[in-house]
């Protein structure tokens, strides 16, 4: 327990990474109007949406409408997604509005890397440094290494953690070439295969490798293990996670449809509170939005919070 961190970092993905798996249209209004919630909950960073193919991720062919028209918060850090140049190139149009933060994101599996990048890890290698230069030519800082299916993948199997390492390596390798100095490495559960003993042997091995870096999580709820994940990296000391409100989301390449998606930003922060951990979020306003969200989406959520409630208000009523 020695490494439990007194506070936490969120990083909000459900705008982005909820909407762009919803097979209904999603309107911009609907989009603006839960984004701007999240930023009354005491969240201090977004991410926005994604600017990507409209033929690939048609959910998100309306990303300038939602980012010319949603109203900002101060305090409240806003980001996006791209993975090419015309995606960029897209993005840095809202410079304004936007904290703009560059990845080198690789992937620990290479079937995953065809199916979900249509490139070999060598071509995505490639792709990553030739993403990183143009990064650095304009002005955007690059802060991550990012590692998808870093816990095990749907089409390749487990993976060994020596295998992440080589993986982070790389992308560390690429960031030095570049004339980066890379500070945080991401760690992505994108199928659902982390349990808490694999994130403790994955963590592991990337710390032990890298003991200055910074190490985040993005935990994916396949198959309900997501809150127990969350509390392993706690207990090793893990700063910083991707959630998304209500659980919106999943990868859409995974395979696994109907699956559950992010780890829940609620549960995440009802666990926090329950260790007393500090996140800043007012949790029961939270649970609203997460409600907002389940009517924008017209359907039920994972999040089991939406339904049960947070146990401080519960504590109110019976004292």
């Amino acid at each position: 327990m020695s490494d439990m961190p007194s506070s936490i970092v969120i990083h909000e993905e459900g705008p982005r990474e909820g909407f762009q798996i919803e097979p209904g249209p999603i309107s911009s209004a609907d989009k603006i109007r839960l984004i701007e919630a999240l930023a009354e909950t005491g969240l201090r960073a977004i991410q926005v949406c994604s600017f990507v193919s409209a033929r690939v991720v048609p959910s998100w062919a309306d990303a300038e409408e939602v980012v010319a028209k949603v109203r900002t918060k101060a305090g409240v850090t806003y980001s996006s997604l791209w993975f090419n140049d015309k995606g960029l190139e897209r993005a840095l149009a809202f410079r304004d509005k936007l904290a703009l933060s560059g990845a080198i994101a690789l992937c620990s599996s290479e079937a995953f890397t065809r199916k979900n990048l249509h490139r070999s890890h060598a071509e995505n290698l490639e792709a990553m440094r030739k993403q990183t230069r143009l990064h650095v030519d304009k002005g955007v800082p690059v802060r991550s290494v990012g590692v998808m299916a870093a816990f095990g993948c749907n089409f390749q199997g487990d993976i060994a953690p020596a295998e992440v390492v080589r993986t982070v390596r790389e992308g560390l390798e690429i960031g030095a070439e570049c004339g980066v100095d890379v500070a945080r490495v991401s760690l992505a559960d994108t199928m659902g295969w982390a349990t808490p003993p694999r994130i403790e042997r994955v963590i592991g091995a990337v710390r032990s490798a890298w003991p200055d870096k910074e190490i985040s999580l993005h935990l994916h709820d396949t198959r309900g293990m997501a809150v127990a994940n969350a509390m392993a990296g706690l207990r090793m000391g893990v700063r910083r996670y991707d959630s998304t409100v209500g659980g919106l989301g999943g990868c859409p390449f995974a395979g696994q449809k109907g699956a559950a998606g992010n780890i829940c930003t609620e549960e995440l922060v009802m666990l926090c509170e329950e260790m007393g951990v500090e996140t800043g979020v007012d949790l029961e306003r939270l649970i609203e939005v997460g409600r907002m969200a389940e009517e924008i989406v017209g359907h039920p959520l994972p999040s089991e919070l939406l339904h049960g409630g947070a146990l401080n208000a519960f504590r109110r009523a019976v004292h």
